[in-house]
């Protein structure tokens, strides 16, 4: 087993964040997450945070930080979507997807990087999206946002990577989650066709990819997006 790690997961009470905040649990780290309403998986430190609200993260990484010791590693999960075709987008839906899913991220990136560049140690995940270079009619405002997300972590990889920082993207494709179980059968067939897999994931298999990601066997890999989406993004 890796060293046993304090680690902050973002949006950890429901979804993906769910499964993540509770395969790092299983595997024996110290683990804190973020919500806006609800709770986090049993053993971890919920903590109430909105992510576009800079007053509130410090608060809350005062909280972790004070309960469980410095964050050595952050997972930035915290995500919303407000699809809808390009003509018909309001300004404030682009906006507020941009402030939680991109300024959001940053928001918490520069509060967890202090402390890892002090211990000189550090794991920056980012729960991109295959759609961030794969592209998707009627997300605009999400793609966008997930596309930055590499650019990001590629900037933090040439500013912090002499530090023994790593920053890299783990971009899911489909997931089984209460977001997808909303949708219409007929669209999840059509989606469910595009992918050489045949299936859409379990939110324990973009888990694990994380938990490997902040491992000290990944110590050298940096920058990349990981993609988790059964094929379907290839060649991007």
């Amino acid at each position: 087993m890796s060293t046993a790690r304090t680690v902050l997961v973002t949006g950890g009470n429901r979804g993906i964040g769910y499964a993540i905040a509770q395969e790092f649990v299983a595997q024996g780290h110290r683990v804190a997450v973020t919500v806006r309403s609800g709770e986090g998986p049993a053993g971890t430190l919920a903590v109430k945070a909105d992510v576009t609200d800079g007053a509130s993260l410090d608060a809350a990484f005062a909280e972790v930080e004070a309960a469980l010791g410095p964050i050595e590693v952050l997972v930035a999960n915290a995500g919303i979507t407000k699809d809808t075709l390009l003509m018909r987008m309001t300004d404030e839906e682009f906006e507020q997807v941009i402030d939680t899913n991109l300024n959001g991220v940053f928001r918490v990136v520069k509060r967890a990087t202090k402390g890892m560049i002090k211990a000189r140690f550090g794991r920056v995940i980012l729960i991109g999206s295959v759609v961030g270079l794969l592209g998707n009619a009627g997300q605009v405002n999400y793609s966008a946002a997930k596309s930055a997300l590499v650019g990001m972590a590629r900037s933090i990889t040439r500013e912090l990577g002499g530090r023994g920082i790593t920053a890299n993207v783990v971009a899911p494709g489909f997931i089984d989650t209460d977001m997808t179980a909303t949708l219409p059968q007929e669209h999840l067939d059509a989606f469910k066709v595009k992918i050489p897999a045949g299936r859409f994931a379990s939110p324990e298999e973009v888990a694990r990819v994380v938990t490997w990601l902040s491992s000290d066997d990944a110590a050298y890999i940096s920058g990349a997006v990981i993609p988790v989406d059964g094929g379907l993004g290839m060649g991007h």
